[in-house]
């Protein structure tokens, strides 16, 4: 754990590096100046006492005026400098914080698109990306002041040390002893923090999701209609009441110990002063000597209490972005071969399923079994069953969002796990169910389908194949109107309208096989045979994949194979398939009798 600890620490600094050298380099020049110019201006101070002292006791008091009056220019002008840097330093943390943040979410963006399809359907991912995204995005930049605190305390220190040294060894020995209690106290109570913040991350998880479902969009008709309103703010409030009161507890216990470990260190450090007090009154020391020495003492501390509290600072920001660590080393599965083959730019032969099984990680399921079918290049078939019969796992094997836990997929005759991913997928148009809604304008949303190549004429080509133009004529700005009331001068859309930009950006999407994932369930029966028929004239090359509930549509496709538990139980065409009075006749008469009723 403790290499973890120095790891996750180096890490932290590299990434400051990499997110503002100059800032670093600034604040490293700002920690230096900041533990210096307080310790000249104290010794400043002693000159200034010791000559007022020294002029009272001669004859003329006045002619010491000159000299009296450069020190206070010169401790002035320290002064200054002092307050000017410290509020430079200010202004370059600030400056290096928010460098860090962006960088830090740019490493999580970048390594949540590349993790696989199924660490999103694991609740162990959830609690590492939670305690990643809640810690990692403040962590290094505190880290990094926590740092140069613990450096500029460090010299100031030193400096100090050395000066208490040349009264007595013994007061050095005092001031550093007083702290070491305190230090122990916050160290250990780092460590616990830390320790049950991890027990606390599901909690934390579930009081953010019962917000989202107070506060989002997407929930609000239900929570209105349904008057579920009082029963989620309770959920949360004992949720949020229950984490107040474990953390309040915790941070009772470590108040206690500080209090206690303050008060010992308040005790020795004035003990020490005493005995300063005694060599002056006995002559040893001058008064500007006492001054100096007790403000040294006073600075020293206060330096050794903020660099405890620093070092113990370090301690706990290390400790948080072990998890930080830990979520970038998150490595798919799902991966490219090393030498990857060349994809034919269009499907020659077909697809071929061969004795394929899935199961999920974390399920003792399997999601398909022993699996073995063919699609014909421009071929469209459609796959029918029941929720949970395993059409969308599937899919997700062809689109290589996972690969199969037995048996293997091929392109032509060649394992798909042959060829580069991003290979396969620019080859594959697909929309599902549960399709994305973006807060862009009616063009993006389209043009996100293929943004390499999409242009004002194949985005409006696009609409009009799914019957979108006559809606997008009635918005506001057109294709630039935005799609989202949560942002000023936003439009919504109806479902179905929703469903069709969906399906207008797979359509967009050149490729050799097309999925249709229940695309078009929002849409009555007739919307959805013209979309479908329309496509298949701009596209009869290409190879489609029909997934449906709706059989009126479902019976276009040149082949139907029936999934039963993740296995296919029935293979044929439509006419077929009602002759052989099984599954699919079966369904397709239910559906066809709530027509006739």
């Amino acid at each position: 754990m403790e290499i973890r600890r120095l790891t996750a620490l180096k890490a932290a600094l590299s990434l400051c590096w990499r997110s503002s050298r100059w800032g670093m380099v600034m604040g490293m020049i700002g920690a230096i100046a900041q533990s210096i110019l307080p310790l000249v201006l104290l010794y400043l101070t002693k000159l200034l006492i010791d000559a007022i002292a020294s002029g009272m006791t001669l004859a003329n008091p006045i002619q010491m005026w000159p000299r009296i009056l450069a020190l206070v220019v010169v401790a002035a002008s320290v002064a200054m400098a002092r307050d000017v840097c410290s509020s430079l330093v200010a202004l370059n943390q600030e400056r290096l914080q928010e460098a860090v943040v962006d960088r830090v979410r740019e490493l999580l963006h970048a390594k949540s698109v590349e993790i696989d399809l199924e660490y999103y359907e694991n609740s162990d991912y959830y609690d590492k990306f939670h305690q990643a995204q809640s810690e990692a995005p403040y962590r290094p930049a505190l880290l990094l002041s926590r740092l140069l605190q613990v450096l500029q305390g460090s010299i100031s220190l030193g400096a100090i040390a050395i000066l208490l040294f040349s009264l007595h060894w013994w007061v050095t020995l005092v001031l550093l002893v007083a702290v070491i209690p305190l230090l122990g106290a916050r160290l250990r109570y780092a460590g616990q923090f830390y320790r049950q913040w991890q027990v606390w991350t599901g909690q934390e998880r579930r009081g953010d999701y019962f917000s989202r479902v107070l506060t989002s969009a997407s929930h609000a008709k239900e929570v209105r209609l349904l008057a579920l309103g009082t029963y989620f703010q309770t959920r949360f409030r004992q949720l949020r009441q229950d984490l107040r009161h474990q953390k309040f507890k915790l941070a009772q216990r470590r108040t206690l110990v500080e209090i206690l470990t303050q008060i010992l260190a308040t005790g020795i450090i004035f003990g020490a002063l005493a005995a300063i007090a005694y060599q002056t009154l006995a002559g040893i020391l001058t008064l500007g000597s006492l001054v100096m020495y007790y403000q040294a003492f006073q600075r020293g501390q206060v330096i050794l209490r903020d660099t405890a509290r620093g070092i113990a600072s370090l301690y706990e920001h290390s400790l948080f972005l072990v998890n930080f660590s830990a979520f970038l080393q998150l490595q798919p599965t799902t991966i490219d071969p090393t030498f990857p083959k060349p994809l034919p730019q269009k499907l020659q032969q077909g697809i071929c399923f061969d004795s394929v099984s899935f199961r999920y990680r974390h399920s003792q399921r399997w999601a398909l079994r022993d699996v073995s079918l063919t699609i014909q290049a421009g071929e469209t078939v459609a796959l029918v069953g029941e929720n949970g019969a395993g059409k969308t796992t599937l899919v997700k094997l062809l689109c290589r969002l996972y690969d199969p836990t037995q048996g293997r997929i091929t392109w032509d005759g060649v394992d798909l796990r042959e060829f580069a991913i991003a290979a396969v997928r620019r080859q594959i148009a697909v929309v599902f169910q549960d399709y994305a809604r973006y807060d862009l304008t009616v063009g993006e949303n389209i043009a996100l389908g293929d943004l390499e190549s999409a242009k004002n004429p194949q985005i409006e080509a696009s609409a009009q194949s799914v019957g979108l133009t006559g809606a997008i004529a009635k918005l506001p700005l057109g294709y630039d109107t935005l799609l989202s009331h949560q942002f000023p001068q936003g439009e919504e859309l109806s479902i179905g309208e929703w469903q069709k930009i969906a399906i207008a950006r797979c359509f967009l999407r050149s490729g050799s096989i097309l999925i249709l994932d229940e695309p078009t369930s929002a849409l009555d029966p007739q919307a959805e045979a013209d979309i479908i028929q329309h496509f298949r004239q701009l596209r009869r090359d290409c190879t489609t994949i029909l997934i449906g509930h709706r059989l009126s549509t479902v019976k276009l496709a040149d082949r139907i194979f029936v999934l039963e538990n993740g296995t296919i139980t029935e293979s044929g065409t439509h006419s077929q398939l009602i002759q052989h009075q099984g599954t699919y006749a079966r369904l397709f008469e239910t559906q066809a009798q709530s027509y006739r009723t």
